[in-house]
């Protein structure tokens, strides 16, 4: 049951993360109340991966850390639940 919650916590933040992310292509999106409420959840997951430098103008961050929540649910999350059973 845990884990259930747990996929179903992660795949909530993964949408979060994308609409995060489609919000930089209208900029004015971020200082709505949506957008600072949204950045409060975001931006701290992606604090995590502010060694990653961005490439010209192509900021690599979120997709990565899309990545990783994908790796978490794909395979930590299952693996956990074998040790469990």
């Amino acid at each position: 049951m845990l884990f259930v919650i747990l996929r179903y916590v992660i795949q909530i933040y993964s949408f979060a993360l994308v609409i995060y992310i489609l919000m930089s292509w209208l900029p004015g999106l971020y200082h709505t109340w949506f957008g600072r409420e949204l950045g409060k959840i975001i931006e701290p997951y992606l604090g995590l991966f502010s060694f990653i430098k961005p490439l010209g103008f192509l900021d690599l961050r979120p997709l990565i850390a899309l990545l990783v929540l994908q790796g978490l649910e794909d395979y930590v999350l299952p693996m956990l639940m074998g040790l469990v059973l």
